[in-house]
């Protein structure tokens, strides 16, 4: 954007200590919107002070929240593609990641997969072969979820180092799943980002069965290992929780996001970030609404 006379006079009064003149300052300068980023990063490099580059970085992750609002928005209005909301969700902490890299590698995977395929496995051995190209080639690993640790959640770091932990390795096993018409879906177990392989021809004949009874089997997402139902009951025992339908129900790609906006906030709790926090948990709201 070319500096106006406005412009550099609201640039000039970046550095007032008076809140009453700053607040209306940014405010005007973020209805500028992200053509005025340049101008801000110019500003940013010449200037020696510290607070007034902690409130130029504020003002332009400001502006980018402003656009990936909107971009939030138009998602859950439009598609809801789970590649897309997944690097939106990495967009927030990374504004300036270009997603063709990772729709580069996801499709290098989809295709290893695909060759691989054919109409005469079982669900098992779909699932097998599925795994075996991302723990095994790829050499995905599974990490412990950890709030210190933000890439871990975020597709395009998951990618690019080969560790995510269950719900971005997850992402990025639905995401396959779904260019391979592989029927394996999120579930709603509790404390846990599980997927299943869904029966779909007894989910035709009987649409009003127990949801788990659509199941074949289960999928870990952190390794790939395999639960049967078995599993699954033992696990809802040793939590003492009674297994209720609506935990085996498919869960739709906003659910699915807005769980990952939840749980890469937990990464911000601290005096600091906490404002990242928030515009997460926003985010988060926005898609219940």
């Amino acid at each position: 954007m070319v500096e106006s006379k406005e412009i550099a006079a609201l640039f000039h009064l970046i550095d007032d200590p008076d809140n009453e003149v700053y607040g209306p300052v940014s405010d005007k300068i973020i209805s500028f919107g992200k053509a005025i980023i340049p101008n801000l990063e110019d500003l940013w490099e010449n200037t020696i002070s510290e607070p007034v580059q902690e409130r130029i970085e504020l003002l332009i992750h400001q502006l980018h929240f402003k656009d990936l609002t909107n971009d939030f928005i138009n998602w859950k209005n439009g598609s809801c593609e789970l590649l897309q909301g997944a690097l939106f969700t990495a967009q927030y902490h990374y504004p300036e990641m270009q997603p063709q890299q990772v729709l580069q590698e996801i499709e290098k995977m989809r295709r290893n997969v695909w060759l691989e395929l054919n109409n005469y496995l079982t669900p098992l051995e779909q699932v097998n072969v599925l795994t075996s190209i991302v723990y095994n080639y790829y050499k995905h690993k599974g990490v412990e979820i950890a709030y210190n640790q933000p890439e871990d959640f975020l597709i395009n770091k998951t990618l690019a180092t080969r560790n995510g932990n269950a719900i971005s390795n997850g992402i990025i096993y639905l995401v396959l799943c779904e260019l391979l018409d592989i029927p394996v879906k999120a579930i709603n177990i509790p404390r846990q980002f599980l997927l299943a392989y869904f029966d779909q021809q007894f989910e035709f004949i009987n649409p009003v069965a127990h949801a788990s009874q659509k199941i074949i089997f289960y999928v870990d997402p952190l390794n790939g290992q395999i639960y049967s139902h078995k599993d699954v009951e033992s696990y809802f025992k040793r939590i003492n929780v009674p297994p209720t339908t609506s935990y085996f129900k498919q869960l739709d790609n906003k659910k699915i996001i807005r769980f990952l906006l939840e749980e890469l906030s937990k990464c911000f709790d601290d005096e600091r970030n906490r404002y990242k926090m928030e515009e997460l948990l926003q985010l988060a709201k926005l898609l219940d609404e």
